[in-house]
């Protein structure tokens, strides 16, 4: 019985681990997203100020944009994957109702 033990701590263990690594995972792709996409969307536009004195929307490179987009799908779906298990039917949901159901027949 105590290996069994043992067995369960060191698998509880490794399943925290692997969460932490996830989630320092998600951060780090978010921080990235946010770098890359600020450095790209704005880039051309501060190096008009630098050479030319001036800030005009004409050198946005309002096609920075699809990297934003595109590259925040995968992120969305990074978040689903760490974050989302079960939003809607989550197991506090599940017992918030059935408390609730039970409420309700212990009145009628």
């Amino acid at each position: 019985m105590i290996m069994e033990r043992n067995f369960n701590d060191e698998e509880r263990y490794r399943r925290a681990q692997k969460r932490v690594k996830d989630i320092k995972g998600f951060y780090w792709h978010l921080f990235w997203y946010l770098a890359v996409n600020i450095f790209l969307t704005f880039g051309s536009s501060i190096r008009g100020v630098f050479v030319e004195g001036t800030f005009s929307f004409e050198r946005f490179n309002f096609g920075a944009f699809s990297v934003w987009f595109f590259w925040g799908i995968g992120l969305a779906g990074h978040w689903l994957h760490v974050f989302g298990n079960n939003i809607i039917f989550s197991k506090d949901w599940e017992n918030r109702k059935i408390k609730e159901f039970m409420d309700k027949d212990s009145l009628n």
